[in-house]
């Protein structure tokens, strides 16, 4: 089917002067970024917000809520900029409140037309966020680049994009969670902001630091778009044959077990070779970040074994070593090296290599509380933005899904088939044969 998406020009949204938002105005004209946003500076991230019931004008009612949010989220409405001697380890945020980019749009279908963006129409979400207009963010664009576009059903779709030096999942989250309260005619957010240039933050470990740095030099790689969800059957199964005494298994780490082990079966050419996981983990809790804090707080945690363990061993084993991945983390703020042993130059290597696995989970994150006065979202997407290594986004709040959606790029064309068919195999029950809602394309 033909489908057309007309946009409007884009215009700034600047904090609102409005008495009736109630906030303290900015009190620092520059907030200095931690090195865990210096890290993840100048590099776009996009998450889409599906709504399918419909709210009144719903373009105009976001950027009136925006307008309000961008008051205690001052920070957001600047621009990233250089210290005075132009240090490019000096990165701050000058709030000058110039404002964030705003784009209204429709488009020419339903929701249920386009099945709520699963395949083959994944690809219609391009039209539906701004882009920076090259790869990188620059200085002088905005910080956040906002479309609303109305279906003809009455659903929208809120797709924001922004520059990850100012915040992380969990911050971009909150923002737009107090989009929605403004749009709710809240009078505060319920989360009040902290925001970046929190000095108490510690460095961000060496290892984070590393892969972070090693992926901007990074080519892209051929691998095949997939929308996976794992049904909820296979996951409360693989739960009920880990519990152990006080130990459990979450949704997450059943998730990226089944994903990871079926992966390196695939993939594996030898079962000796190093078979690496590395997946985000929020340390907010850990390294004592403030209630409300929204700028990036995030590190990798990474666990180096064998091929042959991941592909062979049970699966409670798979998720004992993803636990183990977790039980590391305070390890890396003290200094530790990480777990796996080898050669370190060999290990470095896999780290970026095709066995290589990288996650990130959307699962509590906060995109799936925003509500701009409709309820709360149908689903929760976003651009699966690594093109360089092996990776997924897991967990994605999707109401419509028996089970937890993954959005990734983590196969190539040749491996696609037997991919999903080694994921098949998890669905059979009782005999009979429940397929994934998985495809290539």
């Amino acid at each position: 089917m033909s489908i057309t998406v007309t946009k409007s020009s884009a215009v700034i949204v600047a904090p609102s002067t409005s008495p009736a938002t109630t906030a303290p105005p900015p009190v620092q004209q520059h907030l200095k970024l931690s090195s865990f946003d210096k890290a993840l500076a100048f590099s776009p991230f996009t998450s889409f917000l599906v709504f399918d019931h419909a709210i009144p004008e719903p373009a105009e009612t976001v950027r009136k809520a925006l307008s309000r949010a961008l008051v205690p989220y001052f920070a957001l409405a600047g621009r990233l900029t250089r210290g005075p001697g132009g240090d490019g380890d000096d990165l701050r945020i000058s709030c000058t409140g110039e404002g964030v980019s705003f784009v209204s749009a429709s488009a020419s279908c339903s929701l249920d037309d386009v099945k709520l963006f699963d395949l083959p129409f994944a690809a219609l979400l391009r039209e539906l966020a701004v882009d920076y207009p090259e790869e990188s963010c620059r200085p002088s664009d905005p910080l956040v680049l906002m479309q609303v576009t109305e279906f003809s059903c009455g659903g929208y779709v809120v797709g924001t994009a922004w520059n990850h030096a100012v915040a992380d999942g969990t911050g971009i989250a909150q923002f737009l969670g107090a989009v929605g309260d403004f749009a709710r005619g809240l009078p505060q957010p319920c989360v009040f902001p902290v925001s970046c240039g929190d000095d108490s933050l510690p460095e961000l470990p060496p290892l984070a630091t590393f892969i972070e740095k090693t992926m901007v030099s990074l080519e892209p790689q051929g691998f095949v778009y997939q929308d996976i969800t794992v049904p909820w059957k296979v996951i409360d199964r693989i739960r009920s044959e880990f519990a152990s005494g006080d130990d459990s298994c979450t949704v997450y780490e059943a998730v990226v077990a089944v994903l990871w082990q079926c992966r390196t079966r695939v993939v594996m050419s030898d079962p000796d070779a190093a078979a690496p996981l590395v997946f985000a983990a929020n340390v907010r809790g850990l390294v004592g970040a403030r209630s409300g804090y929204f700028g990036n707080c995030i590190t990798s945690a990474v666990i180096v074994p064998r091929c042959g363990e991941v592909a062979s061993g049970g699966i409670g084993d798979v998720v004992k070593l993803i636990k183990r991945a977790k039980k590391g983390i305070p390890d890396q703020f003290r200094g530790v090296a990480i777990d796996g042993g080898g050669d370190s130059v060999q290990r470095d290597d896999a780290l970026f290599g095709y066995n290589a696995f990288y996650v990130s989970s959307w699962r509590n994150l906060g995109f799936d509380v925003a509500d701009m006065g409709g309820g709360r979202p149908a689903r929760v997407m976003c651009h699966v933005e690594l093109t360089a290594v092996p990776n997924c986004m897991a967990c994605l709040p999707c109401t419509g899904k028996d089970g937890a959606n993954v959005l990734a790029l983590c196969v190539r064309e040749e491996h696609v088939g037997v991919f999903l068919a080694e994921l098949d195999k998890w669905a059979w029950h009782d005999g009979r044969p429940q397929r994934y809602f998985a495809w290539g394309r």
